[in-house]
């Protein structure tokens, strides 16, 4: 079977109805595992390799997965009974060495929800129900390779749509039943988390094609009083992204001076690339903190905001620094177990 491009989903803001499967989101590396005996790849969204840095994840599937298949899941670490998605970044390293040293200290855990192959029988055509079904009949769960709860009930996905996020998840995903898998479109659904929260600008990125804004970076104070990076707000309009260089060209004025994240270097966002992506570049240019923004995000990742935030409005209104973390709102602790537990 050649490469796979995994099926997406598109955002939606309440749970669709009909004949349809509930699953929980799991927040790690989406992976499509390719199995021919004990030939094994781990493939990613973007068709780059994961095979190198997963040795456990390659171990774990000989033991749970048919002979031969191809099996749409996630890569996951778990740390204390949550999800760590820091933890999983950290695996993506080049020395082999170090590679093998971390598959041993923060071993990863593969959840499997979709059967794409099995045998020589590509499944892609065949409607979901069929394939969840093949996959729940052929997958051997064991302490590494997990089958994902699912349910038909709207008010158990709501109720898990609730109580999952406690365990570091990500939402609730909907699929068709009827649904053929189909590669890199958008025909599933997805119901995330959704709150705001009032930050300090003190910083915004130039955007890769030029002079005009990329994105905006985010701060609050900590119970120290330290502005610590919190993440980033982005998605502007090409012609806003233009707007923004102008109506923030006053804070910029001395705004190096006494900025806290040139003296605590410790909270900013950094200066030079990005440890993932080398050409990716992290310098920022410094804003006075005085102006607060309002911004959506779905939920905290430690310190930082998981996603993107998506600005909201400007709040002249607010003082900076009444800008802390005391605001966030805070899911009740829920076990990554329980989750794998799950029943409807």
């Amino acid at each position: 079977m050649p490469p796979v491009k995994p099926m997406l989903a598109k955002s939606v803001k309440d749970m669709p109805s009909g004949d349809v499967l509930f699953e929980p989101k799991w927040d790690g590396f989406r992976c499509i595992v390719f199995r021919d005996g004990d030939e094994v790849e781990l493939g990613s969204r973007n068709e780059r390799p994961l095979t190198r840095y997963f040795p456990d994840i390659v171990d774990a599937v000989k033991e749970a997965l048919p002979p031969k298949c191809v099996v749409d899941g996630e890569i996951v670490i778990a740390q204390n009974g949550r999800l760590d998605f820091e933890a999983l970044q950290m695996r993506l390293h080049p020395a082999e060495s170090r590679v093998r040293k971390l598959a041993k200290e923060t071993p990863a855990e593969f959840v499997a929800f979709d059967l794409l192959a099995l045998g020589d029988d590509d499944l892609t055509q065949t409607p979901f129900r069929q394939r969840r079904a093949a996959l729940e009949s052929h997958l051997t769960p064991t302490d590494a390779v997990h089958l994902t709860p699912a349910t038909t009930d709207v008010g158990t996905a709501r109720q898990w749509f609730a109580d999952f996020e406690g365990a570091g998840l990500d939402g609730v995903i909907v699929k068709p039943l009827d649904l053929t898998y189909r590669q890199d479109e958008r025909v599933m659904f997805k119901v995330k988390h959704e709150r705001t929260a009032d930050c300090v600008l003190a910083g915004f990125r130039w955007h890769k094609s030029g002079p005009i804004v990329g994105s905006l970076l985010l701060g609050l104070y900590d119970d120290t009083g330290a502005l610590r990076h919190i993440g980033v707000a982005a998605s502007f309009p090409m012609a806003r992204r233009k707007e923004l260089v102008d109506e923030l060209a006053p804070l910029r004025d001395n705004a190096e001076t006494k900025h806290p994240w040139y003296d605590e270097k410790g909270w900013g966002p950094g200066g030079a690339t990005s440890r993932w992506n080398a050409g990716k570049d992290l310098s920022f240019e410094p804003l006075r903190p005085e102006l607060v923004v309002e911004v959506a995000y779905d939920y905290m990742e430690g310190a930082r905001f998981r996603h993107t935030a998506q600005f909201r409005r400007w709040r002249p209104d607010r003082d900076p620094k009444s800008c802390t973390f005391d605001q966030l709102e805070r899911p009740l602790v829920y076990a990554i177990a329980d989750v794998l537990a799950a029943t409807p």
